[in-house]
């Protein structure tokens, strides 16, 4: 049976049933998050847990970019930062590649946040 924050977050959160597939993922490289605020360009809502994104080095179209998934346990904010958080990609190639650069940004329509990797 179903418990209730369960139930109540799968209502809530449109990615529930993969944060519920994520949850068995363990993280490629931890970062400190931060999801830029609505007025600075970000998000118009929070990022849920099992919401993925496209991450880059810079800004640049020409960039090269892979698809991740921040390990969220509650929702983030937009404006708001969160420490140790573990990134789940799509391939080995894009944690390599973000963890060598040691720092990238998270795409969606636009640059939306940067993680700072500390491991």
């Amino acid at each position: 049976m179903l418990g209730i924050a369960v139930m109540v977050e799968s209502m809530l959160n449109p990615y529930a049933s993969r944060a519920e597939a994520l949850r068995s993922k363990s993280p490629q490289l931890v970062g400190d998050f931060v999801l830029y605020a609505t007025k600075d360009g970000g998000k118009h809502w929070p990022a849920w847990p099992g919401w993925g994104c496209l991450c880059r080095l810079g800004e640049g179209l020409d960039q090269p970019g892979y698809i991740a998934w921040p390990l969220l346990e509650e929702p983030l904010q937009p404006g708001d930062k969160r420490e140790n958080v573990g990134f789940v990609f799509l391939s080995a190639e894009g944690a390599d590649v973000m963890r060598n650069a040691g720092k990238f940004y998270l795409w969606d329509s636009g640059l939306i946040g940067e993680v700072s990797v500390v491991d």
